[in-house]
């Protein structure tokens, strides 16, 4: 059975109490769906202002990483240049060809970091830092190196940040630490209330 609406005419022939009741009802109703109107309203708003705010962040990071394929495949060429130098340093050169080759490659490396440099590139050079996950991939361990666990003792290859991006994490060896493994306490100098507790069930 369908509810039809009233019309004026009905509504004049119902008691005022009754009237009065059902204008308040259709007042609340009517309230109720303009809350809900305004909701809607309000989710909208705000989805749309998360969209433009997230459409403006990854147009600002697009712009700020657009050379990260570029700059990734440059990387080699920086890492052969350095090779070129450190095999043959411009000390040892025997002649003057083979020292002006040298300060070349060693001009054009210059040439390439400051390229790299101006647009954001930073190299990470961290031998004798301490070893840092997010920057750094241990390739090996070093034992008896004189320096604390932790600490950066050799550099295999260069790491390097774009912007606030690492695009390659530097290639590093590790010392790993000379400290003596600690002594057993004797049972005599253990705390008062110490239990031994059975680890191997």
């Amino acid at each position: 059975m369908t509810e039809t609406a009233e019309t004026p005419e009905q509504s004049e022939d119902l008691p005022e109490s009754e009237r009065v009741e059902a204008a308040s009802a259709r007042e609340v109703e009517l309230e109720a769906e303009a809350a809900k109107l305004k909701d809607q309203l309000l989710r909208a708003l705000a989805e749309q202002e998360n969209i433009r705010r997230r459409a403006q962040r990854e147009r600002d990071d697009a712009v700020k990483y657009a050379a990260q394929k570029f700059a990734t495949d440059l990387l080699s060429v920086a890492d052969n240049l350095r090779r070129a130098l450190d095999s043959a340093p411009a000390s040892q050169a025997q002649d003057e060809l083979t020292r002006t080759l040298l300060a070349g490659v060693a001009a054009t490396e210059r040439e390439l970091m400051g390229a790299f440099e101006k647009h954001g590139l930073r190299r990470i050079d961290p031998a004798g830092e301490k070893f840092d996950h997010n920057l750094h991939q241990a390739m090996f361990e070093l034992e008896h190196t004189g320096k604390p666990a932790g600490t950066i003792v050799q550099v295999l290859a260069p790491g390097y940040l774009l912007q606030d991006r690492l695009l390659r994490a530097a290639m590093v060896g590790v010392a790993k630490g000379d400290a003596p493994a600690p002594e057993p306490v004797a049972e005599k100098d253990k705390p008062e209330g110490y239990q031994r507790i059975d680890t191997t069930a």
